[in-house]
């Protein structure tokens, strides 16, 4: 996707301090404001190459799903790392691999699927092979810290629905769409 980004913006020809917001196709609920501060966070954190956002989970069940991307992050807001796995690995908490609780003093975030970037990182970005990081948890995001990039996070101001990574999800999209247009057509 970030190629195709990179393409895209190659196109436009836009000069290379400019932000674009990548919403990816999982997250098809966006709300608007949380795009409008990804934006600001970048333009706000000039050492960063990206900026993307995160929210706490609060249901250990998700701790433990691969399809939910969690995030750990330093106290500057900078990602360390990406995963689909639980991190951070809660060692004397998790003696299984089933959710359980979330362990006392643990936090765990979700990733959410949007980026901002600079039009200079995108060029940059497609010069990259893919890292070995990216590769093994099919995360691209991890190609950019794997090349010491900067990504700023920050907690969404607004939650988003959950994104759409299974047929369930699918499901479960569709039918609040059909409610929505449903109780639109009562009114």
């Amino acid at each position: 996707g970030t190629d195709r980004l990179e393409e895209v913006v190659t196109q436009l020809g836009l000069s290379e301090e400019h932000i674009v917001v990548n919403v990816q196709g999982d997250e098809p609920l966006i709300p608007p404001e949380i795009i409008n501060q990804v934006a600001q966070n970048l333009a706000d954190n000039t050492s960063a190459g990206i900026a993307t956002l995160c929210e706490r989970i609060h249901d250990p069940k998700h701790v433990f799903n691969p399809n939910v991307v969690k995030v750990v992050f330093d106290d500057r807001s900078l990602a360390s790392y990406f995963s689909r796995a639980p991190i951070p690995w809660a060692r004397d908490n998790f003696t299984t691999m089933s959710a359980g609780s979330i362990p006392a003093g643990a936090e765990y975030f979700r990733h959410i699927g949007m980026y901002a970037y600079r039009v200079e990182f995108l060029k940059n970005y497609v010069k990259w092979l893919p890292s070995m990081t990216e590769k093994t948890e099919c995360l691209e995001q991890l190609r950019a810290l794997s090349n010491g990039v900067k990504i700023h996070i920050e907690e969404a101001h607004i939650s988003p629905p959950a994104g759409v990574d299974t047929e369930e999800d699918l499901q479960r999209l569709r039918a609040m769409m059909l409610s929505s247009i449903k109780a639109d057509n009562d009114d």
